[in-house]
């Protein structure tokens, strides 16, 4: 009995040093949210950064590489925002090896040098995937069910080509870069979202200001040469980008 307590007791004193170890020594996961800020502005959609219906956007990176990634780590920054009618995203990559041969529709356009914005409207509503080749070249699925039955994903829906076409798009490079380009270089992608486009899937959205959604920005590279896998929010050692789990905070402010 003496001795069962003797360990209960020092059980204890190991629990309340893990815990002031944890509190005060271990360091705190930072927090991710994005604030999308609204605009009275509409961009112009011409790839100009400063232009000044951009200057409120928050500016981001993507930080988080997979690790079997190359030594490649190209600077990504993104912004967005929002107006009445939609969503902009804005994607700035300084890159090497560069590459872009998908030009259809749908095509496997994260095997070239591709920005993707996965996006959560409503909560276990299912996720858009909005994957942009430098070449301006999308790939847009709604993914109900990202859980995967030999390797796919279970339940998808290719969002159609009339639907997808409601999505403007600027790049700054052409619509097929290759041979690949080794030098340094910088390629933008904007792109506008309609509000519309999401109802076409989740029903009326309602007041946009004050919700939160979820989601998370991304930059790959399958099949360049040196190909990379980033992420702004991490994936925690995972290698997939279909991980809802791990999406993060978009929040709606002003308007």
């Amino acid at each position: 009995m003496f001795l069962a307590l003797i360990g209960g007791f020092n059980g204890a004193i190991v629990s309340a040093f893990w815990f002031f170890e944890q509190l005060f020594f271990t360091p705190k996961r930072r927090i991710m949210r994005y604030d999308i800020r609204y605009s009275g502005k509409k961009p112009s959609l011409e790839g100009n950064w400063d232009e000044p219906a951009w200057r409120s956007a928050d500016v981001i990176t993507l930080d988080h590489f997979v690790a079997r990634s190359s030594a490649h780590h190209p600077r990504v920054e993104v912004k967005a925002l929002w107006t009445h009618d939609g969503l902009y995203v804005f994607f700035r990559v300084h890159d090497r090896y560069i590459r872009c041969v998908r030009t259809d529709y749908q095509a496997c356009v994260c095997a070239d040098s591709c920005v993707e914005f996965f996006v959560e409207p409503k909560e276990k509503k299912g996720y858009f995937n909005f994957e942009i080749n430098c070449g301006g070249t999308m790939l847009l699925y709604y993914i109900d069910n990202p859980v995967r039955d030999s390797g796919k994903l279970k339940i998808i829906e290719q969002v159609p080509l009339h639907l997808g076409k409601m999505v403007r798009i600027y790049h700054s490079m052409p619509k097929i870069v290759y041979p690949e380009v080794k030098f340094e270089a910088t390629w933008k992608i904007e792109y506008f979202i309609p509000f519309k486009l999401f109802e076409h899937y989740l029903g009326p959205l309602g007041k946009i200001n004050g919700q939160v959604w979820r989601g998370n920005f991304y930059k790959c590279a399958d099949e360049c040469s040196c190909p990379h896998w980033a992420s702004w929010a991490p994936l925690h050692g995972k290698a997939s980008f279909h991980i809802p789990q791990y999406f993060a905070p978009l929040q709606f402010v002003g308007g």
